[in-house]
């Protein structure tokens, strides 16, 4: 059976490999339709034709396998010239701020740029709309598929941003931690191991500095090995952020220092321990909140398979349990209380300084 792309209806998005899934049970939801998994070999993708003038909201309501689903309004030849000549039953429906996405697939004498500024600029001069390329209400998708445009307008919340009105960019403040970490020492392997997953974690979070920081005399080979792991830990993770962050990330610096020592030098800092004997995170969150916003520097001191000492209690500016009842692993320590620094943040920023 011959499929006319000129009739498509709607277009559906779904994960590599899904597509001959989701062509089938589009067909068991809606009898009439005719669909094409993978149109001219692009992956990825289901065209439908139907008659049903709801066949989009179904596919939403019923396939969890449908990552998209955008509902065509226009087919048009792809060329910029058709296109452009063919917006004019889009404009009632642009009712707020609005933003163009496009993708084009196949060869073509123009960029997505080109259609997004095109279409952009038609819409805004014949609705007196803002484009908001950040937060849009509305969202006209144009997506090219060879010969064809197919055009259309969804609600700008069916393309949500990592970054959004509710989140606050925290990054910097992780640079202002300093986490000392006891290190995990016993089987030469086992601690290796640690210090790999330990590495992963304060790369993950890019904080200020790592300092491994043993008490008394310890086996030299078995500190040896945690440091390694530390160091391919911190590597692994930094060359996936290098791959995917839009801004450069920057590589956790490793010292080591006793940690009675680091305690006596840093006495005029902040420091906060996490350890079961503390008050709860929820009670503590706007306190750790204003002292990592306006100090300088605030210090995290975390144990290993033994705690921290209890002497250095005394020293501590804040005591902090970060889940009541649930001893937290070490390979997780750094996660949970930089999560918890997020969430600090996140909750009680606008109550204190501005943002550095």
């Amino acid at each position: 059976m011959m499929f006319d792309f000129k009739e498509v209806k709607v277009i559906v998005k779904t994960k590599r490999g899904y597509e001959n899934i989701v062509a089938s049970l589009i067909e068991d939801l809606i009898p009439d339709s005719k669909v094409l998994p993978k149109p001219l070999n692009y992956s990825g993708l289901v065209l439908v034709s139907s008659s049903k003038r709801d066949a989009a909201n179904i596919i939403k309501d019923s396939l969890p396998e449908a990552e998209k689903v955008f509902p065509v309004k226009i087919v048009s030849k792809a060329d910029l010239k058709s296109i452009s000549e063919s917006l004019d039953s889009l404009i009632g429906e642009i009712d707020g701020c609005f933003a163009v996405r496009t993708t084009r697939r196949g060869k073509h004498s123009f960029s997505s740029i080109d259609v997004n500024v095109l279409v952009g600029d038609i819409i805004r001069k014949k609705t007196n709309k803002e484009v908001n390329l950040d937060f849009p209400e509305k969202v006209v998708f144009v997506e090219i598929l060879g010969d064809y445009a197919y055009i259309g307008v969804i609600d700008g919340k069916e393309f949500p941003k990592k970054k959004s009105k509710e989140k606050i960019e925290i990054r910097n403040f992780f640079r202002k931690v300093s986490i000392f970490q006891m290190p995990y020492l016993g089987n030469v392997q086992a601690s290796k191991e640690m210090g790999i997953r330990i590495g992963r974690e304060a790369q993950t979070f890019e904080i200020g500095e790592l300092i491994i920081s043993p008490i008394g005399r310890c086996e030299a080979n078995e500190l040896k090995e945690f440091l390694e792991g530390i160091y391919q830990g911190i590597e692994s993770r930094y060359k996936i952020q290098r791959k995917v962050y839009s801004h450069t990330p920057r590589k956790v610096d490793v010292y080591v220092q006793n940690l009675y020592e680091a305690v006596r030098e840093r006495k005029n800092e902040k420091l906060i321990v996490f350890e079961p004997e503390g008050r709860p995170i929820s009670r503590v969150s706007k306190d750790l909140a204003e002292m990592v916003i306006k100090e300088k520097r605030t210090n995290f001191l975390i144990g290993s398979r033994e705690g921290i000492p209890t002497g250095i209690y005394r020293f501590a500016d804040m005591i902090i349990d970060l889940c009541p009842g649930v001893t937290i692993a070490t390979d997780s320590a750094i996660a949970s209380a930089m999560m918890a620094l997020s969430f600090s943040l996140q909750e009680n920023l606008d109550r204190f300084s501005k943002i550095p």
